[in-house]
């Protein structure tokens, strides 16, 4: 009687994961924003053609990387652009969307965008012969103040802006067309992201790239309220790693995952850091809270998506300081584009 060997294969590498994007087509909305430029920066060195859609309200073309296939200015609210962009598409990352600055301001375009835009990616998706995969990207803000840390997926909705609202409205969306429509649909919640390529002078940047600037200038970082708040900051590059597993992985289909690094600091904490990778002394302000400031402490449990992306941030808050900081002194600090 012959035994039959159980061969045993080593966990495919990141690298090996996402290569299966190359020569796919792929749709970026919102790909000429900070986190969207970033995305197809990367999808473009694993060999896919990169189509781009962005209205540039708030992108740049400069943060075009070099090697997409097409660039077409306009929005995720025009059903047809949307259409024609996606034909042929194999994964849509749908990054397109209102902030939170502007959300509370104009909240019909923050409608208009947040959720009709999510709607007309998700219909045009479904009238397509093979849907592509979508990864559509949430947000940290519709957890509110939480009852318990870290926050895991499940845990309750406090909704607190309009931006918090359509974006949770986007993935009630996209819950509806994966049961209904079986449209291949993975959701990632990211958490405050920074990095290279937020730019200080864009007037709707984080944090992060404001106290940069106030450092490199001379300026007391402004911090709204008492400091004491707390959130959880992700690197980009990490961010961009877990979009892109959600979208390659065959058990993140109808789910949802937290992206963040799993530590909680201060605000105070992070303009000290700051001041310290600027090479500038530690100067701040304190100034009124903004009706978006109305969470007290945030940090994400990550353990779904390194349980099934197989994905963990590997850049820590000092070093991401570090490269942010290095790459603004390269740049131009507060003139950086």
């Amino acid at each position: 009687m012959t035994q039959d060997v159980v061969t045993s294969y080593p966990p495919l590498t990141l690298d090996q994961k996402l290569a299966i994007f190359e020569g796919k087509r792929v749709l970026v909305t919102g790909g000429a924003g900070f986190v969207g430029s970033s995305l197809a920066k990367q999808l473009v060195a694993l060999g896919a053609q990169v189509t781009v859609l962005d209205d540039l309200s708030t992108g740049r073309c400069e943060l075009l990387p070099v090697g997409i296939k097409a660039f077409v200015q306009g929005s995720v609210t025009d059903f047809d652009t949307v259409s024609q962009c996606m034909a042929g598409a194999s994964y849509v990352f749908h990054l397109a969307v209102r902030n939170i600055i502007l959300s509370t301001s104009q909240p019909i375009a923050d409608y208009q965008v947040n959720i009709g835009g999510t709607v007309n990616v998700l219909v045009a998706a479904r009238s397509m012969a093979q849907p592509p995969r979508v990864v559509y990207t949430s947000s940290a803000s519709i957890y509110g103040n939480p009852h318990s840390l870290p926050i895991r997926e499940d845990d309750g909705i406090n909704i607190l802006s309009p931006y918090a609202a359509s974006k949770l409205a986007g993935e009630s969306y996209c819950s509806a067309f994966f049961e209904m429509c079986q449209i291949p649909v993975a959701v990632v919640r990211y958490s405050n992201i920074y990095g290279p390529h937020q730019s200080p002078a864009n007037p709707y940047c984080g944090v992060i790239a404001k106290f940069f600037s106030a450092c490199f200038e001379g300026r007391p970082m402004q911090i709204h309220g008492s400091g004491l708040q707390t959130r959880d900051y992700t690197y980009v590059d990490d961010a961009v790693n877990a979009t892109l597993l959600a979208a390659v992985t065959p058990r993140a289909e109808g789910e949802v995952f937290n992206v963040g690094s799993g530590c909680e600091t201060s605000v105070r904490e992070l303009a000290r850091q700051i001041a310290e990778a600027a090479g500038a002394p530690y100067n701040v302000q304190l100034v009124d809270r903004r009706d978006i400031d109305n969470v007290q402490r945030r940090v994400m449990s990550i353990e779904k998506a390194r349980r099934v992306l197989r994905w963990v941030p590997n850049v820590t808050l000092d070093v991401g300081l570090g490269l942010t900081a290095q790459w603004l002194r390269a740049s131009g600090g507060s003139a950086a584009t």
